[in-house]
């Protein structure tokens, strides 16, 4: 019986994959960006990320190096609706958990006359674990839809008096992912004119991931304290082995390692108060490699995460522009753009291919110094993606949103200074249709999605 359930938790295969990119790809990489938002045009050391060629505008010849830590608190829920649900409206929350308590990055630059050599590294995709202590509906939808299909448990329900096939069985599951991908970047600007600069760069990616899940089935306690199947064991030897054997034990732990090389080109503009930067990061290809602990069907249902697979996890293209315009000597605003061309990154299972087009950001913001050492500052970025069903998995969906940021700089000494940020991310909830093959059960099923994100954060600049 065990064999006939297999397949079904084929949905491990999916939500387990890592991707990044501008689905995930984190632009939150310093505490400037946190308490602004839009800093693609910022002349300020953490510039080596956003705008690499405007570290030619820095004050001064020397060094100058950013240190930053943030902490990240994200829910990740599902309401799901399924017919084989044994709740009264067949539905069902799965609450995920997302937590990322320390994600560091550091920034570099050094600026002689009309160079600057510059470097950072940062966690530029995932940077924590996601978990859902109950499992996630694509799975558990499937056993239930197998189990409720076999003829041995139907015969049951029908000796036993039984209301439905899922008063026969217990389901459990749990599922856990994480995702770090490092960056390191070293690059080199160079000042042609007073008023424009072009950057060179190229960043090292290494991404490391980690994926534990399992889906066990087992008759029911009330159905193996029934006096009918108690008789039938007891006439029937050979059926014993149907009370303590599971109906489904499908189990997987691994971790997937993979490295690739990102060109980096930028540009920038400066026009007395205005300045304009513009970066282009070119695809990065990525395959993860799987080492496996544990996979209890390597040759079936888990065959993608036998030991030695190799899984596409591209890091997409990124064009950002910005400006930032001087209204004041002690008031700055600015603009911002990107897009990630995510179809053509590719994912497992060429997932990709469902998105309707590219991840487009829009952001603002602004930054005001308030007294000679006190600046306070406030951004936006709002976000949109070219989501469909097709795309969307229970463990790795997302939410079109808008993000709202604000914090302060603190100048402790002439040459240093203390950033602090917070931002909070409200998301819209994502409906999925109502489906008559709900996970290829074929039975009526809706998924709704939705997040909560909250991050905050602080760091210190020093130049000499």
């Amino acid at each position: 019986m065990k064999k006939n359930y297999v397949l079904a938790a084929l949905m491990l295969l999916c939500c387990l994959s890592a991707k990044a990119g501008g689905i995930l790809t984190n632009t939150n990489q310093s505490i400037a960006f946190m308490r602004m938002m839009a800093r693609g045009a910022t002349m300020e050391v953490d510039g080596a990320y956003t705008n690499p060629a405007g570290l030619v505008f820095l004050p001064h010849n020397g060094f100058f190096f950013s240190g930053n830590v943030q902490t990240a608190f994200q829910n990740r829920d599902i309401d799901a609706y399924f017919v084989l649900f044994p709740e009264t409206d067949h539905r069902r929350l799965y609450k995920g958990k997302a937590t990322a308590p320390f994600v560091p990055s550091l920034y570099g630059a050094y600026k002689k006359d009309n160079w600057t050599f510059s470097g950072y590294f940062a966690i530029i995709a995932g940077g924590g674990k996601a978990k859902y202590d109950q499992g996630v509906p694509m799975f558990e939808s499937k056993v239930m839809a197998g189990l409720a299909a076999n003829s041995t448990l139907q015969g049951l329900a029908a000796l036993t008096g039984a209301d439905a096939v899922s008063d026969l069985y217990n389901i459990s599951s749990s599922m856990e992912g994480r995702l770090y991908v490092f960056g390191f970047q070293l690059g080199a600007a160079y000042k042609f004119a007073d008023w424009v600069s072009g950057y060179a760069g190229l960043r090292i990616n290494y991404a490391l991931g980690g994926y534990k899940g399992y889906v066990q089935a087992t008759l029911s306690e009330s159905l193996l304290q029934n006096a009918t199947l108690q008789a039938m064991l007891q006439a029937n030897p050979a059926l014993q082995q149907l009370a303590t054997q599971s109906l489904v034990d499908l189990r997987l732990d691994c971790s997937q390692k993979g490295w690739g090389l990102t060109p980096v080109l930028g540009a920038d503009f400066h026009f007395n108060r205005l300045n304009i930067g513009m970066k282009y990061e070119f695809l990065t290809k990525i395959d993860l490699k799987t080492t496996t602990k544990e996979n209890s069907d390597p040759d079936g249902a888990l065959a993608a995460y036998k030991d030695g697979v190799k899984t596409p996890s591209d890091i997409p293209a990124m064009l950002a522009v910005a400006a930032q315009y001087e209204i004041l000597p002690t008031l700055r605003a600015a603009v911002e753009y990107h897009h990630f061309y995510d179809k053509s990154a590719s994912m497992s299972g060429d997932r990709q291919k469902a998105l309707k087009g590219g991840t487009d950001e829009y952001l603002c913001g602004v930054e005001w110094d308030v007294w000679k050492n006190i600046t306070v500052s406030a951004g936006y970025q709002k976000t949109d993606y070219g989501l469909t069903d097709n795309f969307q998995t229970d463990t790795s969906f997302s939410c079109d949103s808008y993000t709202i940021g604000l914090g302060g700089a603190i100048k402790l000494s002439p040459k240093m200074k203390l950033n602090a940020g917070y931002f909070w991310t409200t998301y819209s909830d994502y409906k999925a249709a109502l489906t008559e093959n709900y996970n290829g059960t074929g039975l009526a099923g809706q998924n709704t999605y939705s997040r909560t994100n909250r991050v905050l954060g602080v760091g210190i600049d020093v130049a000499f």
